[in-house]
């Protein structure tokens, strides 16, 4: 095939993609009937403009995110550097024209997500777009309901996103603007169509996983059209890397997309709904871009290797096409209502309106151990952990190396313990009652850090990771970069870390902030990786082993550890000694009417936070006497072998200083020279001397 049959044939792929996911989200919506009339008197119909327009947009927002956040990781992981790029230099053309198109779909994302605020705002009011007054009243509606704010929130990550391409000229920023672009997926997942008043924090969770399986694995294959061309000889090698990638990314939509749909059905009969169907069809979308994926892995590189010039479209027409199907059929299901369960519909209690969950039974000393609610976020971050870790250690162990089974057991131990607070009884009650809450936030900001800092991750991943010998950038290369980048140092500075551990935690629970945790999903994501961040940092700074970080002398390491946890104690001291309740309107708009008052209930919790802060000194205390043992018997041993290849010149100098001085006059004033009298000199002696 000729080079402009090529191009060609490029360009309408890319064409048909937009197109192929718009007809399907109209199709499936029209099917479920969607696209008509609500026909209910009394109900203002918001017009076709909108029936039609909202679906349609929403593809185009949903689209450009997929194409921005999997052309930037495709970027940052897959391509190989030119040698200007190894040296540091300016991105080669490949990254450049990559960068370039996520600009292009980052603004693109951010118009669309401004634009279908309208769009919602029309759907849900019955006005149609274009009355009089609709402007202000969408504007209005955008800042002042949560629907409108995370789309303008969406959109100003976009935004954020665009800049970030803009000003990457280099493969760092490039990694920075990746992290931002899978940051901005968060608005999205909370208004995708696994949002739901009960088990809202669930659905949102597990969408947020589904948006970046799918973002990375379509927006990848779009990745290799686009800069196809440019990558010459490096693109079977870029091929191959996105191939693991898109296999990571089944498991983790097909998991996320199970368990979704599992928690959006009521019952095994509901399948045959119209939403069930419809998630039905998306599974069996995902089956068949499985089944060619894995065909395309077997010979389809293979063939791609050999210079094969249909290869290469055979590995991404078909896959591309299905998945924005399956794209457009998510579109249709954000759209259609989820089954109505078997029973009578009964209006939510007061708990269940803010919780997302009933309200949970009494706790008592078995409910420590036996009370659970899955947090679909921080779960399956900790259990990835935890199959890391042990498969790295049994890495290490196959190809013959050792390592410390008291550093296997500190970090299993603050994986569970995450585990624990998030999942567990703190987990389950935290939003419930103040005590049970500061056991979580103790545990998440205090005892997890250390117990994952003694497990040096950072040390066994440099260990185990493969390293790329051809300047990419793989995992064991942006976490070496992590380490030494100068962000991290300032906040990992003992000082910037202490410093930050103290006052995050009287700013967080003597402002608003705590109120607005206990409110909002996002708010409380926030707050959990902030404390956990600030701890790590706090920890490692002063009882890590980690390289990266530039740690002060152990003298000057406990004494920040003292002045750090007596804050601490002062601080748990002062809650105590309050008599306002921290954030009062929550808690007794929840309607508990078991356990102690909300006062009482907050005095144990200052006594909990109190208690909780000694055990991680403890272990931290121990962890220095080791470490500062160590440190000195490294440092001895270093001396012991610097004096054997020098023949003990230190040795034999000190030998010679305690010879002088046994040879000095010991009479005589140390430090003060002797004055002799002497007799005056005749002009003669003196010149007879000369």
């Amino acid at each position: 095939m000729r080079p402009e049959a090529r191009a060609t044939g490029v360009r309408t792929l890319l064409l048909s993609v937009p197109v192929v996911m718009v007809l399907v989200a109209l199709a499936a919506i029209g099917a479920t009937g969607g696209l008509s009339p609500l026909g209910i008197e009394g109900l203002p119909d918001p017009g076709a403009l909108t029936r039609v327009g909202l679906p349609t947009v929403q593809v185009v927002r949903d689209l450009a995110s997929m194409v921005t956040v999997g052309v930037l990781v495709i970027a940052a992981t897959c391509v190989p550097p030119t040698p200007a790029e190894a040296e540091g230099l300016s991105l080669g053309r490949a990254r450049r024209r990559l960068v370039a198109c996520a600009q292009l779909t980052a603004s693109v994302w951010a118009v669309a997500s401004l634009v279908l605020v309208a769009f919602i705002y029309s759907d849900a009011s019955g006005s149609g777009i274009g009355r009089t007054g609709f402007a202000s009243e969408a504007i209005f509606f955008a800042f002042g309901f949560e629907l409108g704010q995370y789309g303008l929130w969406g959109a100003a990550l976009a935004v954020l996103v665009a800049m970030g391409c803009v000003l990457s000229t280099r493969i760092g920023g490039v990694g920075i603007t990746t992290v931002l672009a899978l940051v901005a997926l968060w608005p999205m997942a909370l208004t995708g169509h696994g949002a739901s008043r009960l088990n809202h924090d669930e659905a949102v969770n597990l969408q947020f996983f589904h948006l970046i399986g799918i973002s990375v694995w379509v927006g990848g294959l779009v990745a290799l059209v686009v800069a196809r061309r440019l990558l010459g000889e490096s693109l079977v090698v870029t091929v191959r890397r996105y191939s693991t990638l898109a296999g990571w990314c089944l498991a983790l939509v097909t998991v996320s997309g199970t368990l979704g749909a599992w928690l959006r059905l009521p019952s095994a009969s509901s399948v045959l709904s119209s939403y069930g169907a419809l998630l039905a069809l998306k599974l069996a979308a995902v089956v068949v871009v499985a089944m060619a994926g894995w065909w395309h892995r077997r010979r389809t590189i293979a063939d791609l290797a050999r210079g094969s010039a249909s290869a290469f479209s055979r590995l991404v027409g078909v896959e591309l096409l299905v998945l924005v199907s399956a794209a457009g059929l998510g579109v249709a299901l954000s759209r259609t209502a989820p089954p109505a369960p078997p029973e009578a519909p009964r209006p939510l209690t007061s708990a269940e309106s803010l919780l997302g969950r009933p309200l949970p039974d009494p706790i008592d000393a078995s409910q420590w151990f036996a009370a659970w609610n899955v947090d679909t976020l921080f779960l399956p971050l900790g259990v990835a952990g935890i199959l890391w870790y042990l498969w790295a250690v049994g890495r290490l162990r196959r190809r013959g190396d050792s390592w410390s089974w008291l550093r296997t057991v500190s970090w299993l131990v603050g994986c569970l313990l995450f585990v624990w607070a998030t999942s567990g009884a703190p987990g389950t009650y935290g939003r419930v009652l103040f005590s049970m809450h500061m056991v979580q936030h103790m545990t998440i900001a205090t005892g997890v850090p250390v117990f994952l800092v003694l497990g040096t991750p950072i040390t066994l991943a440099l260990r185990v990771l493969r390293r790329r010998d051809d300047g990419s950038r793989g995992p064991r290369e942006w976490l070496t970069s992590l380490t030494r980048s100068f962000p991290l140092h300032v906040l990992g500075h003992p000082l910037v870390a202490a410093g930050m551990f103290v006052v995050s935690m009287v700013a967080f629970y003597y402002t608003s902030a705590f109120e607005t945790s206990l409110e909002s999903h996002t708010a409380h994501v926030v707050m959990t990786l902030h404390f956990l961040l600030t701890g790590y940092l706090f920890a490692e700074s002063v009882v890590g082993a980690d390289p990266g970080l530039r740690r002060p002398p152990y003298p000057m390491r406990v004494l920040l550890i003292m002045v750090t946890f007596g804050f601490h104690a002062l601080f748990a001291v002062s809650m105590m000694a309050s008599s306002t309740v921290f954030a009062a309107d929550w808690f007794q708009s929840l309607g508990r009417t078991w356990g102690r008052s909300p006062l009482d209930d907050q005095y144990l919790g200052a006594q909990i936070g109190w208690l909780m802060g000694e055990y991680p000194i403890l272990v931290m205390a121990a962890a220095l006497v080791v470490g500062w043992v160590r440190a000195d018997g490294r440092e001895r041993r270093r001396f012991d072998r610097r004096e054997a290849r020098e023949d003990d010149k230190e040795l034999h100098a000190y030998n010679a200083y305690l010879t002088r001085l046994g040879s000095v006059d010991l009479t005589r004033t140390a430090g003060r020279p002797t004055m002799e009298r002497r007799s005056p000199q005749t002009a003669g002696e003196k010149e007879q001397r000369e």
